[in-house]
């Protein structure tokens, strides 16, 4: 028993000084992005919008694209996946307005879901570069230049990867806590590994990536629910590097009801054990710089719950008076610095983004006990969905993330 604690204690210290570090880079890398870098030649860049029953935001979504100031050729493709609302409708008024937004209706196929679709995308066009944005991002008018800069001047990258805010962060408490988790993974955990490792995740919007490059990997994986955290790994394998451009940022809207935010979690969870999995059977992902993102994926989705488990029953067990097992520090340490790190990471996003309020002050002293629990439910569920698939050799479904009514626009 004695053993087992020490290396549950080993690896949750672990997991708090490697977090900790990431978190100063990432606060150093905020506070330092240079200048912007004009180019010469920009060169054509094509934006994918995947697109499914999207009727509800796709107006919103196209009057932000119609806004993109971009130097270069732009092509503003809506890959309508056999929509049954008014999605097409919409997205061909625009295109009757706008010369370079283009309507694109995707055939019926298998399995269903965005890589697919991605790949559609990159079947029809020809850039040297394309984008993704998701069906209710509203990004900044120099959201996509910045990023088209900062891959053209960056040796050896395969694209670049932006910031994802939240726009309707305050709706309702929900919404608030996503959009302040959001702050802590983009400003400072991509901000972070940038700086210490020169690492980057594709974040399924806001990216930007090379034809050439997407090519030579072989387009998405149909099966990955992550695409774009398996495409990262590729990318990153094969000798590629993804900066991160803090500055480009868009906006996008978060579920607000626990039941859609379960279901699009466990999908992207899910696509994370899937990509696990794949892990183990390639060498490529353990070698290299691919070695961190493989261990950060072990680490945050797996170990990190874990340990948040591990804390929590100690942390319940000391308050309710019962015995534990004595060590050299207090078991109930662990609990502690669980939440002063988690906590700092959370306030010190507030800072770098500029965005202290005492309302959110307030709900990053909770977190730690209300949403922060919640993943261990999500990796509980993710699990037996992931298990089950398995067991009945089943490919596991597309699951599309319900929009509302935007009820505030760009911040």
């Amino acid at each position: 028993m004695m053993n087992l604690l020490l290396a549950v204690m080993f690896f949750f210290w672990l997991l708090l000084l490697f977090y900790s570090l990431v978190t100063l880079a990432g606060i150093w890398y905020r506070n330092k992005e240079g200048k912007r870098v004009e180019l010469t030649i920009y060169p054509s860049v094509a934006v994918f919008i995947p697109a499914h029953n999207e009727g509800i935001v796709m107006a919103d979504t196209l009057r932000a694209m119609a806004r993109l100031q971009y130097p270069g050729k732009l092509d503003i493709y809506v890959l309508n996946d056999n929509s049954t609302d008014a999605t097409a409708e919409i997205a061909m008024e625009f295109s009757s307005l706008f010369s370079h937004i283009h309507h694109i209706s995707v055939p019926k196929g298998e399995p269903k879901g965005k890589s697919r679709v991605l790949n559609y995308g990159l079947q029809i066009s020809d850039s040297e570069y394309f984008a993704v944005y998701d069906a209710d991002n509203e990004p900044e008018p120099d959201a996509l230049r910045k990023l088209v800069e900062t891959a053209e001047t960056t040796k050896n990258a395969a694209g670049a990867v932006g910031y994802v805010k939240t726009k309707n962060m305050e709706v309702n408490r929900l919404t608030r806590m996503i959009g302040l988790e959001f702050q802590v993974f983009q400003l400072l955990m991509q901000c972070g590994r940038w700086a210490l490792f020169k690492l980057g995740s594709l974040a399924g919007t806001n990216m930007l990536v090379k034809r050439k490059v997407i090519e030579e990997m072989g387009r998405y994986d149909v099966y990955a629910l992550a695409e774009d955290a398996e495409l990262t790994v590729r990318i990153t394998a094969a000798g590629y590097v993804l900066p991160v451009v803090p500055s480009s940022r868009t906006w996008e809207q978060e579920p607000e009801k626990i039941r859609i935010f379960i279901k699009q979690r466990t999908r992207w969870l899910t696509g994370n054990i899937y990509l696990l999995e794949k892990s183990l059977r390639d060498l490529s992902h353990w070698k290299g710089k691919t070695f961190i993102l493989s261990l950060q994926h072990v680490m945050t989705y797996l170990l990190f719950v874990v340990l948040l488990l591990v804390s929590d029953f100690f942390f319940i067990a000391g308050v309710l008076g019962y015995t534990l097992p004595e060590m050299r520090a207090p078991l109930l340490i662990l609990w502690f610095m669980s939440y002063i790190v988690y906590t700092a990471q959370l306030l010190s996003a507030l800072v770098v983004d500029k965005n202290v309020t005492l309302k959110n002050v307030c709900y990053i002293l909770i977190m730690y006990f209300t949403y922060a629990q919640l993943f261990i439910i999500l990796l509980v569920r993710s699990l037996s969905v992931y298990i089950w698939s398995r067991l009945r050799g089943k490919t596991i479904g597309w699951d599309k993330t319900q929009r509302f009514k935007s009820k505030e626009g760009n911040q």
